[in-house]
């Protein structure tokens, strides 16, 4: 039994790239008359990917079966859900269409999803030699499966594929935008320190509450809103921070006693 403990984790990360692989293969199928069925499939199993990439850490760390060998293979893991597989679902979805009359769109959208994919890789390499070395409290740049999830959400929120070569190069835009954000500096919120604070605590349990209870209200709507008031919420304190506001406390590299996740 003790054995076959140390398997369960890997195999929660090898559900992540199930997913992703599952989602590519969706992309590929997005033909014919009604792409859209195959686009909602291919950004949802980015989503279930996501699920799982929270799992994978948390049930090595709850039953202390870490590994070595499940760090990188959850890298790899992320690389191919997160970076990879999102990239081939937003040039399917925003460039392919349109991109067999206009070159230079496709040769745009090429570039875009190139440059979410490489910033995703680097990123990931960043975090990998950083661990122990920063406040666990943030993640230092945007989270690989968050820009996933970015691409995800629009997707979901507007499965239909664009028309027009504007709101096309608007989707290439959001791409670089995705890439510079997970090679910056800036500092995102990782939700994932545990408080022994009661107070705190129901907060964040309300909170939890009060997402599902949007999701369930907004539905396909609800990820591209999460996402752009995460994205702008954390830009906004940023800033604060640099103007000398604490009310929440920055972070301060060199801290790292909170459990670490990609």
């Amino acid at each position: 039994m003790r054995r076959s403990m140390f398997v369960l984790p890997s195999s929660i990360t090898m559900a992540s790239i199930l997913c992703g692989f599952s989602s590519v293969v969706m992309s590929i199928n997005a033909a014919g008359a009604t792409p859209e069925r195959y686009f909602l499939w291919a950004a949802g199993l980015l989503v279930l990917a996501g699920v799982f990439d929270g799992l994978d850490g948390r049930v090595a760390r709850a039953t202390n079966t870490a590994t070595e060998f499940g760090v990188q293979l959850d890298s790899l893991a992320d690389v191919i859900s997160f970076g990879m597989a999102p990239a081939i679902l937003a040039y399917r979805y925003g460039f392919f269409q349109l991109g067999i009359q206009d070159s230079h769109l496709r040769a745009m959208g090429w570039a875009a999803c190139f440059v979410f994919t490489a910033c995703g890789a680097l990123r990931l390499a960043r975090f990998n030699i950083q661990v122990g070395s920063v406040d666990s409290r943030y993640f230092v740049g945007l989270p690989i499966p968050a820009g996933a999830a970015c691409v995800a959400a629009v997707i979901i929120w507007h499965p239909a594929p664009p028309t027009t070569a504007a709101s096309a190069y608007g989707f290439a835009t959001e791409l670089f935008l995705l890439g510079l954000l997970m090679v910056s500096t800036i500092r995102f919120p990782s939700f994932k320190r545990r408080t022994a604070n009661p107070r705190t605590t129901m907060i964040t349990s309300m909170g939890i509450v009060f997402i599902f209870a949007l999701m369930i209200l907004s539905q396909r709507r609800f990820f591209v809103g999460f996402f752009a008031a995460y994205l702008a919420l954390t830009l906004v304190m940023n800033l604060a921070w640099k103007a000398g506001w604490r009310g929440i406390e920055p972070p301060h590299d060199g801290h790292d006693d909170a459990e670490i996740v990609h």
